[in-house]
C-alpha cells in the first residue's frame, strides 16, 4: 500500500527567494525599456507578436462587431420603415388637402357662376346645400339646409350654375324640400330660343330627360334647340336655360315625340341657389290715362 508523504514545510519557502526574482525581473524590464527607447531594438519583435496575436484579437472581436452590425442594420431598417410611414402619411395628407383645394376651387367656380347668372334679375340670392336626396327613383326631391327662418317660401325658384333646378315644394323652420324639374309631377313652361315656340316641359322621373308632350308634328322645333323659361306662372323668371332638345320624332300624325336634356346638374349638384326675383317693372302710362283704360284700337 502506497503511503503519501506529508511535507510540513511552507510552500513559499520551497523555491528561490521572491525578492531576488522580483529584483531580477525588474532589472530586466528596465533594461529592455531603455534599450527599446534608445535603440528601438524591439520593434521587429513587437511586429511579430502583433501579427501572431491579430487572429486571436479578430476572433475575439468578431462577435461584438457582428452584434453591432446586426443592431445597426435593424435600427436603420426600423428607422427607414418609420420614415417611410411618416412620408406616406404626409403624402396622403397632402393629396387630401390637394383634393380639398380642388373641391373648394370647383365650389367657388359654381357659386360664382350661379351668382353671375342671377345678377340683374334677382334682388336676393341664398346659397343652400343639399342635405338629403329622396331615395324613391320616381320622386325627385331634395332636402335643403335653409328654411322659413332664412326667408324661404313655398314655390320659390331654385337654380344652379347651369340653369333652372326646381322649386321649393315644402318649407320647415330650418329646412326646405325642393322638387326637381325632372320629377314626374313637375311641369314648366318653356320657349325655344331659336324659333320662339312655346310649350310645356314635363318631368319623366329621369334626371337626364324631360318630355314635351304638346308639340305638334308641324311645330318648328329641332334637335339642339335651347329651351328657356317663359316666366309664365310667376315662379321662374323668363330667359333662364331649362333644357336642350335631344330628340324630335314626327312619325305620329298629331303630336311629335320630343325629349330634352336638362341643362342643370340635377343628379350632381351639391349647392343650389334660392332666388328672390325682382318684380317686373310696369310700363309707364301716358299722362292722364289710367292703367285700366285700354289703348285706342284694342280689341279691334
Amino acid at each position: 500500500m502506497v503511503e503519501l508523504s506529508h511535507d510540513s514545510r511552507p510552500i513559499i519557502g520551497r523555491g528561490p527567494p521572491l525578492g531576488a526574482a522580483f529584483i531580477t525581473l525588474a532589472i530586466a524590464s528596465i533594461a529592455l525599456m531603455v534599450a527599446d527607447q534608445r535603440y528601438d531594438q524591439l520593434a521587429r519583435v513587437r511586429g511579430w507578436i502583433t501579427a501572431a496575436v491579430y487572429p486571436a484579437q479578430a476572433a475575439v472581436d468578431l462577435p461584438f462587431r457582428a452584434w453591432d452590425w446586426l443592431t445597426s442594420s435593424f435600427a436603420d431598417r426600423s428607422r427607414l420603415r418609420q420614415d417611410n410611414l411618416e412620408l406616406t402619411a404626409r403624402l396622403r395628407l397632402a393629396n387630401l388637402q390637394l383634393q380639398r383645394f380642388a373641391a373648394l376651387e370647383e365650389e367657388n367656380r359654381r357659386l360664382r357662376d350661379m351668382r353671375e347668372n342671377s345678377a340683374g334679375v334677382a334682388e336676393r340670392v341664398l346659397v343652400a346645400s343639399i342635405m338629403n336626396v329622396d331615395l324613391d327613383p320616381f320622386r325627385h326631391r331634395v332636402l335643403l339646409d335653409k328654411g322659413s327662418s332664412d326667408g324661404v317660401f313655398k314655390g320659390q325658384a331654385v337654380l344652379d350654375a347651369e340653369g333652372i333646378f326646381g322649386q321649393v315644394s315644402k318649407v320647415n323652420a330650418q329646412t326646405a324640400e325642393a322638387i326637381l324639374i325632372s320629377d314626374a309631377e313637375h311641369a314648366i313652361p318653356v320657349q325655344s330660343n331659336r324659333s320662339g315656340l312655346r310649350t310645356i316641359a314635363v318631368g319623366t322621373g329621369d334626371p337626364e330627360r324631360l318630355s314635351l308632350p304638346f308639340v305638334t308634328s308641324e311645330a318648328d322645333l329641332k334637335v339642339g334647340d335651347l329651351l328657356l323659361s317663359t316666366g309664365m306662372g310667376g315662379v321662374f323668371p323668363p330667359g333662364y336655360p331649362v333644357a336642350e332638345v335631344t330628340r324630335v320624332d314626327r312619325t305620329t300624325a298629331t303630336f311629335a315625340l320630343v325629349e330634352a336634356r336638362p341643362t342643370a346638374q340635377l343628379d350632381r349638384a351639391r349647392e343650389v341657389l334660392l332666388v328672390w326675383f325682382k318684380p317686373p317693372v310696369p310700363a309707364e302710362q301716358p299722362a292722364g290715362e289710367s292703367p285700366e283704360t285700354p289703348p285706342a284700337g284694342a280689341g279691334e
